[in-house]
């Protein structure tokens, strides 16, 4: 008797639930779940479901190939929404084992300026957000090209720092950071990668959202002179006409 072992995809993800903890009303607070495929089949995700319309969701829309890792990002929106906030995301998928997936994002919304409400001994306890540089040349760049930048900051305040997302008007800047918590006094890089989907010099400005009471929204500058791409060029140059195999 033989046995053959059944082809399927497997998502697993890092992590199913994000708190933000408290941020202030009018804070886009975005959120980038990672998840990986642990199966010996490619798994697509067609569709991810928001239970809310504060919360905008988009996804790697691309097949994820066995061993590869894929992204949901969740966009909250505080703007007229003060108090706690338990939002589900559901990530729907043809895993075969599990075709839909529940995520969840949480977190309270504060006043608009929640430097006014703090103690004396809060604004002491607090983590600090510190960067060497806020802005970032990647020079020329095509359309649609990745690229990555990468900042070094450091706690110096007197809590673990902790990076709860990226918000940024073009939808087009991921990120990630070397430790999930970052102590007093320690140093941790923070990748931006960052896809262009204009043409022209853009400077892109994101803001980064952490547990730093005093500066909770820090900005940081992507500058690029962004081109064509390539092939797009070559294609227009052949003309519009396809030409066949032989």
């Amino acid at each position: 008797m033989s046995y053959t072992a059944k082809a399927q995809g497997k998502l697993i993800f890092e992590k199913e639930t994000h708190d933000f903890g408290t941020i202030a009303e009018g804070t886009q607070a975005t959120y980038v779940f990672k998840v990986k495929n642990e199966g010996n089949e490619p798994v697509v995700i067609p569709g991810v479901q928001a239970s809310c319309g504060c919360t905008t969701p988009t996804w790697t829309k691309e097949p994820i190939m066995p061993g590869k890792t894929g992204t949901i990002t969740a966009i909250y929106n505080s703007t007229g929404r003060p108090g706690p906030f338990h939002k589900s995301i559901t990530v729907l998928s043809n895993n075969s084992e599990k075709p839909t997936h529940v995520l969840y994002i949480k977190g309270e919304v504060g006043p608009k300026d929640l430097i006014s409400g703090l103690t004396p001994e809060q604004k002491a306890l607090s983590p600090r957000l510190a960067v060497g540089s806020t802005s970032h040349d990647f020079g020329k760049l095509e359309k649609g090209q990745k690229a990555v930048a990468k900042f070094l900051i450091r706690n110096t305040g007197r809590k673990p720092l902790v990076i709860k997302g990226v918000d940024s008007a073009c939808n087009c800047v991921i990120y990630r950071t070397s430790k999930a918590e970052i102590k007093p006094g320690e140093v941790a890089t923070l990748e931006l990668r960052y896809i262009p989907a204009l043409l022209g010099e853009q400077n892109e400005v994101v803001t980064v959202l952490s547990n730093d009471l005093i500066m909770p929204n820090l900005r940081l500058t992507l500058k690029a002179k962004v081109t064509e791409a390539k092939a797009t060029k070559d294609m227009v140059k052949e003309g519009a006409q396809p030409t066949p195999f032989r």
